[in-house]
């Protein structure tokens, strides 16, 4: 007998207070992801709705005028998508339920993404080259959208600065330690913080963050 949906309700309350075009998207998305998985949690990361099964597996989030669905390792399973392109997430701008993938074809790549957990296999990792900035990692990217203030301050660092925050995403070994470095990230810079704030004269006594 198949175990009942994982439900935290503070994704029920994020769509709730979604205005109501995203509505309907949010409940199929989220009815999608669970029948393809039904052993996946649910949880809230940067503000938006996150699905997770053995690491992180995917996320979804609504805007002023379109939706959007992400999985962790897009990288892996769309690539060279040209809707994907169009805005941050794995679908594009999603505007309606006609927007969205068959369900056969959200359905196999779901299962994709859960066989890539399964497997141990990790989302690709941004090289750089010395002297060169670090690329933004797509999470990375998709949480300042839902946190301008954060996003805001990282652009007014200087390039060396934003880099120190680049390069400690980017090198981050497991999705697991990139998901919490990216949560913590937000944070600081949400509260106008360097990277290593806590290591400037005002800060004293604090250690150092994984």
């Amino acid at each position: 007998m198949p175990s009942e949906p994982q439900l935290d309700p503070r994704v029920d309350e994020y769509i709730r207070k979604a205005r109501p075009f995203a509505q309907p998207i949010l409940i199929e998305l989220r009815r999608r992801i669970h029948a393809a998985c039904p052993q996946l949690s649910e949880t809230i990361k940067w503000g938006m709705p996150a699905f997770e099964y053995k690491g992180p597996l995917a996320g979804m989030a609504a805007f002023k005028q379109h939706c959007v669905f992400g999985f962790w390792k897009h990288e892996l399973l769309l690539k060279d998508s040209a809707r994907a392109k169009q805005a941050m997430g794995s679908f594009g701008r999603i505007t309606s339920l006609e927007d969205l993938p068959t369900q056969a074809a959200f359905r196999t790549l779901a299962r994709r993404a859960v066989r890539l957990n399964e497997q141990g296999v990790r989302a690709p990792r941004t090289k750089t080259r010395s002297g060169q900035s670090a690329s933004m990692h797509p999470e990375l990217r998709r949480a300042l959208r839902a946190a301008p203030a954060a996003r805001r301050f990282l652009e007014s660092l200087p390039p060396s600065q934003q880099r120190e925050y680049l390069d400690w995403i980017a090198e981050a070994k497991r999705d697991e330690t990139r998901a919490r470095r990216i949560t913590t990230a937000v944070e600081w810079l949400g509260q106008g913080k360097r990277r290593h704030w806590k290591y400037e004269p005002k800060a004293r006594g604090s250690t150092r963050t994984s």
